[in-house]
Formats: structure tokens, sequence, C-alpha cells
């Protein structure tokens, strides 16, 4: 499976390369990631739970970048193995361009599967690296653009304030720790 796309980053490229390069971001942006340990000289170690059509596996792996052009590019690769289910192998090229009002990112993502995963067929497995890469993109966009997790449209709604103008929480689970 291939895949190219791009997305345009409201923050301006050094935020968005220091982002890329932060263990903590990674893991938060990996769909299913439990755990991720190590740093980009080494590469990561990384525990990943993820379904596919019915099949359900829990992958650990490695995650290395390479191909580090500061601020420019690079290559962000990584291998898990499933146990019975099989293993997933995939990378991304990763393009990092100043534009106006922020940084474009673009990439080229490539992936692979074997073992029970492959006889899923390659529409529902093309479909579901789709749907991971999209996932990945956009919570790293997420990440970047609003780090704090802040909501900006509850300042912009009147009802969501409080009596003493306290943001209320919302959700039942924010009720339920709140």
């Amino acid at each position: 499976m291939q895949l190219t796309d791009s997305r345009n980053i409201q923050a301006d490229p050094a935020t968005v390369w220091a982002a890329i390069l932060d263990p903590e971001v990674l893991r938060a942006c990996v769909p299913g990631c439990q755990s991720m340990t190590g740093s980009v000289d080494e590469g990561y170690e990384a525990v990943v739970v993820q379904k596919v059509g019915p099949v359900k596996a829990t992958f650990t792996g490695v995650v290395r970048l390479s191909d580090i052009v500061p601020g420019e590019s690079l290559t962000i690769s990584g291998e898990g193995k499933g146990g019975p289910a099989g293993f997933a192998k995939g990378g991304a090229k990763v393009r990092f361009e100043p534009v106006e009002g922020g940084t474009r990112l673009s990439y080229d993502v490539e992936a692979a599967v074997g073992g029970k995963l492959a006889q899923l067929g390659s529409r529902l497995i093309d479909g579901f690296a789709r749907k991971m890469a999209d996932d990945f993109f956009a919570r790293f966009q997420e990440a970047v653009e609003n780090p704090a997790g802040d909501e900006p449209e509850a300042d912009a709604d009147p009802a969501a304030k409080g009596a003493e103008g306290e943001t209320k929480k919302k959700g039942w689970f924010k009720r339920l720790i709140g």
C-alpha cells in the first residue's frame, strides 16, 4: 500500500520539527500505542494494539527515524510482530516546507503485512493502512496546533461557562472525574 498526502500545520517549521522528534508526541499520535520507549538516535520500542477486520493483535516492534535532514525531512520506519496475527511494517518519508501561516508537512507512506493479516485481503489492509496514516498525521497536526489540548470553541460558547465564569466540564468522563 502506498499513500501520498500533505497537511498544512499552523505552526512554524521549528515547532513542527521539534514535535516530530518528541517521543511523547509520537506516542500520542500512533493510534493504539500502549507504550513507547527509546530515543531518536537508538530508535523506539513500541507496543501497539490494533484491530484489523476480525483480527485483533498486540504488536511489539521498533520505530526508527532515519535520513534526518534537520528542519527539512526525515524517514519514519517501523516494524512490528503481532504473534499469530502476523507482522506489519512500513515507513513514511516526511518533508517540511514553510508556507504562509505555518508549515506544509508532506508524506509518502508505504506499508506491508504478512501472516493472518495478509489473508484478510488487500482492500481491507489498504483501507486500514490508509486510516492509520491519516489518523497519525491528523493527531500530529492537532498536537502541534493545540499542544495543551485546549478547547478553543469553549471560550466562544457562553453556555459552556459556569456561574463564576469557569468552563463547565463536558461529557460523562469529565463529569465522572470532575
